[in-house]
């Protein structure tokens, strides 16, 4: 479980919680506190009862996985990318699975050269969605307890988006899941969906319930999506 005392924010073990909100709202400023990129001033976050600040940073980190907006790919091959999610430690049958769990190992067989493609700075020979897929299999390949979802397909085109999407639900099956997202279309099915709003959650329930709320602000993000389109 993790939760957030100050934020009254709280995801219980194998769910799927979602942060919406407009830009600017603080909704990834959860993301960065939940890897303990830095600690909170007051209140406190708590894994499994336990408060973040006293767990090894080392330790905490090889239990998330993080896919954030902009994949950050190194100037290497894709097998040494998605080992990377491993300290570089996984073997062939780990990467490949990985792959596969993240819609990726179809399109990376057809390139020429494989998992041994090089993929350029930051991804450069790759596409957004191709990008995103890799990121993912290295998000799982060391199968971590945790998975974080930052804006994870907000800058993919209408079908990159599906097959990102698609591989999403599969990786985040038996794991607790914590999604920041900008498209709402991606948190429908989510557990629990908080609203933030200047940095305090306003609203918070399932997808159905938030949109019976009169003049709600959920509601209100929705029908601006949707409209924006």
């Amino acid at each position: 479980m993790l939760a957030s005392t100050k934020v009254n924010l709280v995801t219980l073990s194998l769910q799927t919680a979602a942060l919406v909100g407009e830009s600017g709202s603080g909704k990834s400023t959860a993301i960065a506190l939940l890897e303990r990129f830095y600690d909170p001033s007051s209140g406190r976050i708590l894994l499994d009862g336990v408060e973040l600040p006293t767990l090894k940073v080392s330790w905490l980190r090889l239990q998330i996985g993080l896919v954030a907006q902009e994949p950050v790919l190194f100037n290497d091959t894709i097998r040494a990318n998605i080992a990377y999610g491993k300290q570089g430690e996984a073997s062939e049958e780990e990467i490949v699975a990985a792959a596969e769990a993240a819609n990726a190992h179809q399109f990376i067989s057809g390139l020429p050269d494989g998992y041994n493609t090089v993929v350029g700075e930051r991804g450069i020979q790759l596409s957004g969605g191709q990008k995103q897929r890799v990121a993912i299999a290295r998000a799982v390949v060391k199968d971590p307890k945790v998975l974080l979802l930052d804006e994870a397909t907000s800058a993919l085109d209408a079908e990159s988006e599906r097959v990102v999407q698609e591989a999403l639900d599969r990786v985040m099956v038996g794991r607790t899941t914590v999604v920041v997202a900008h498209r709402l279309s991606t948190v429908r099915g989510a557990d629990i969906i908080s609203v933030v709003k200047n940095g305090m959650i306003v609203e918070k329930g399932r997808h159905e319930e938030l949109m019976r709320i009169k003049d709600g602000t959920y509601a209100s993000l929705v029908e601006l999506s949707s409209t924006s389109r």
